[in-house]
């Protein structure tokens, strides 16, 4: 693959860059997607990149998509990650998004797909449960015909941000008879605003109120929100997921970590000598830059298939398990380099609680042992790795 700029991919990269530039909240300029800020500072940007027509650029044109090359994509992720730029959720636009356009019908379309490009609705995932995580087909959540409507009785968790959220996509039983569990499932949209939808957040070690568990008691629900056919929820979701684990490789926002990390590595010291300069942490660094690198190449290849008109595949499993893994060793490093000024006490925690401590040492440390720990989820959630890893065994190796 080709990795030089032509001269139009080099105009688009200034276009792009000037744009970031001159129409990004200057108060969220490295902010990156921290958990403890307000709704309004989530959706600013997204509601800017709506008016300019780019916040869905991977979606068809025919929904609102950009049309851009793989290439285009690339510079786009790139130039948002130099600045460390708060994206658009996932939940509306990279996961319930396609899911409605792909398979809702064309009332469903017209309904829910403006709010998702503009930003003015908010959506949040209702999957894992309690007793259903990984293994996501055994939820209990059910959906009851009564009429035109379903009756909703279930509980759901780690409800990302869904104190925020107007509308939900939720997996429900629709057939507690069927012969698998994988069976008997269906993809239904609920406004969160509904009777019965009760919101609990779950409080996080750094002190943030990211995650929820999500109760839902006898909520009716329009038999017309469901996606596609009754039972057929499980297809549906294993696209969503394919969607969501090719999101999550994170390459550009890590490339722009890899760099923060050696800018932080050569500023600390280790027994007088900047700590970039010791062979360990040095290999440990380089080797975390190796593997980047082929992840970086593996996403463009998955980004050419797509532009191609193949939709994510197993291919999307490896780019989740890499690009997590990476995720977490870069927040691992930073928080080593750092030492005793990423102490949790002092990051975050401490301003959200109304002590009157606040962080000692450099900016750059002050929220790393924050992030390290909010690192340790990205292998979980989307499918585990471990699942990810029965996925390729069985897609890509035939075993």
């Amino acid at each position: 693959m080709n990795l030089d700029f032509t001269p139009e991919e080099q105009a688009f990269r200034d276009e792009v860059r000037a744009f970031i530039e001159a129409n990004y909240p200057k108060h969220l300029l490295d902010a990156g997607m921290r958990e403890d800020l307000p709704r309004e500072d989530f959706v600013a940007w997204h509601k800017i990149l709506g008016e300019k027509g780019w916040s869905v650029p991977a979606w068809p044109t025919e929904y609102g998509g950009t049309g851009w090359t793989p290439t285009q994509r690339y510079i786009w992720s790139e130039e948002n990650a130099r600045v460390n730029a708060m994206m658009p959720l996932p939940f509306g636009v990279s996961m319930v998004g396609p899911v409605i356009y792909s398979f809702g019908n064309e009332e469903q379309k017209a309904k829910y797909l403006p709010g998702i490009r503009d930003g003015s609705v908010w959506w949040c995932q209702g999957y894992s449960e309690p007793g259903a995580g990984s293994d996501l087909a055994s939820l209990k959540t059910t959906a009851v015909r009564d009429g035109d409507h379903y009756i909703i009785n279930g509980q759901k968790t780690w409800t990302t941000l869904a104190q925020y959220a107007d509308w939900g996509f939720f997996l429900c039983r629709t057939n507690p008879d069927a012969p698998k569990p994988q069976q008997g499932i269906s993809f239904i949209l609920i406004d969160m605003k509904t009777p019965g939808v009760e919101v609990k957040p779950i409080q996080l070690l750094d002190g943030t109120h990211e995650v929820n568990e999500t109760w839902l008691t006898d909520v009716r629900v329009p038999v017309e929100n469901r996606i596609g056919e009754e039972n057929m929820g499980w297809t549906y979701a294993k696209f969503l997921l394919a969607h969501e684990r090719s999101g999550i490789a994170g390459v550009a926002r890590s490339k722009r970590g890899v760099e923060k990390l050696r800018d932080i590595a050569g500023t600390e010291t280790l027994d007088g000598e900047p700590l970039m300069e010791d062979f360990d942490f040095a290999r440990k660094v380089s080797q975390l830059e190796i593997d980047l690198a082929a992840l970086e190449i593996t996403e463009l290849r998955t980004l050419a298939g797509e532009q191609a008109g193949k939709g994510p595949g197993p291919e999307s499993s490896i780019l989740k398990i890499k690009g997590t893994e990476i995720q977490q060793r870069l927040t691992e490093l930073t928080l080593e380099a750092v030492g005793s000024y990423g102490t949790p006490y002092y990051g975050s925690i401490a301003n959200d609680t109304g002590s009157n401590e606040y962080p000692i040492g450099p900016d750059y440390a002050s929220h790393s042992a924050a992030a390290y720990f909010n690192m340790r989820k990205t292998s979980i959630y989307g499918g585990s790795n471990e699942i990810q890893r029965n996925i390729i065994t069985k897609m890509i190796l035939g075993l």
